[in-house]
């Protein structure tokens, strides 16, 4: 799950991150007033969506006084920005960050990441703030040092401290810099994140290390232990598909193909999108209906597929070990009644009580074509929906 900017630099305060000060508006007036309140020669008008690039998109504006607040606010609101993170489709501006302006002398990068080979917390650091972690990784790869962090012992003070000398933080500051990432740590454990990202940190010129951008992603199984977490969920970033796949705890992505794909299980759902490609096709979306599927989920998942106007057929691949394959039958057969579906449906079913699965079927009278491997199913929707 993302949050705004504003709500990251929110949790952060609480962990002693400093941060600037600053308040969310909503409209034009209220950003005029956050400026007043600011009381600063110098405000930053900050487009907030749940994507980076803003700055390179014309969301990030430096205003010298009230009237350049209002305007850049009146030209930010209501505009969709286009990122490298958003697509081309881009996303509508509907809430602004005002923020005091501040002395930077230096900036850098600071991030905190889950790495899967080691499965420990990483510390990152660079000089090379501001810039995409990405560009100086292909860039200049020597530029990025990492402390692998102990789960039992935390991050220890001297990996902070040897991380802020690598990426030259002046000497008179390392402390504080040992000190934000201590707080950033404690943030990312504490609120189960699944990244923390400050670009740019800054070095200000009256001597502060601060966060002068806060990305903050939280992994979505430990939500329900993070009540402060979620009530950050802004749903209006988010595809209307996957709240509602959210609902009925199904694992759905949205993708940009037009073959909906319904699977049992993420890695067979990986490779059934690998499949659809292979034979020339281009699936529409991840959706892993989990191994204790019943009718209900099937049909809703159904319907979720279908919600999109750009699926022009259906693969249904299940395994059947812990699912059974009658109950997606079921599931498969009263979903494409509801729906009246009238666009192509390939069912592949393997496994427990597949016999029985594959009777309803055929005994539906509807238009289902049924596969008898996954290569099969993939060559046959590929086939019809071209």
């Amino acid at each position: 799950m993302n949050i705004h900017e504003y709500q990251g630099k929110e949790i952060l305060r609480k962990y002693g991150v400093a941060v600037p000060n600053g308040k969310v508006a909503f409209t034009v007036e209220e950003a005029v007033e956050a400026a007043k309140e600011l009381g600063t020669q110098v405000c930053v008008v900050k487009a907030q969506i749940h994507a980076g690039g803003r700055g390179k998109a014309g969301g990030v504006k430096v205003a010298k006084n009230l009237d350049e607040v209002r305007t850049y606010a009146s030209e930010i609101l209501g505009k969709t920005l286009v990122t490298h993170q958003t697509g081309p489709e881009g996303k509508e501006v509907k809430r602004l960050l005002i923020e005091e302006g501040c002395d930077i002398k230096k900036e850098y990068y600071i991030g905190l990441v889950l790495d899967r080979a080691t499965s420990r917390v990483v510390l990152m650091g660079s000089e090379e703030g501001g810039t995409e972690i990405e560009e100086v990784a292909a860039n200049t790869p020597e530029k990025i040092f990492k402390e692998e962090i102990d789960p039992v012992l935390g991050l220890m003070p001297f990996q902070a401290r040897r991380l802020a000398f690598n990426i030259n933080i002046p000497k008179e500051l390392v402390n504080k810099a040992v000190k934000f990432m201590t707080g950033l740590y404690n943030a990312y454990i504490d609120k189960d994140c699944s990244i923390a990202e400050i670009n740019p940190l800054v070095v200000t010129g009256d001597g502060n290390v601060m966060a002068l951008d806060a990305k903050l992603n939280f992994d979505s199984n430990a939500l329900y232990r993070q009540n402060e977490v979620l009530e950050y969920r802004d749903l209006e970033e988010e595809d209307p598909k996957e709240i509602e796949a959210s609902k009925y705890d199904l694992s759905y992505i949205a993708l940009d193909g037009n073959i909906g794909c319904m699977v049992n299980g993420a890695g067979l759902a990986m490779a059934t999108m690998d499949i659809v490609k292979h034979y020339g096709g281009e699936p529409a979306n991840f959706l892993d209906v989990g191994g204790g599927a019943t009718a209900e989920k099937v049909t809703e998942a159904f319907k979720i597929i279908l919600s999109d106007p750009n699926v022009k057929g259906i693969f249904v691949n299940i395994f059947g070990g812990i699912m059974k394959c009658d109950v997606i039958a079921d599931g498969v057969v009263e979903a494409a009644k509801q729906v009246g579906l009238s666009i192509p449906l390939v069912v592949r079913l393997e496994g427990t009580n597949v016999d029985l699965g594959k009777k309803i079927l055929s005994e539906s009278g509807l238009n289902i074509t049924a596969a008898e491997s996954m290569a099969d199913g993939a060559q046959k929707i590929v086939s019809l929906v071209k």
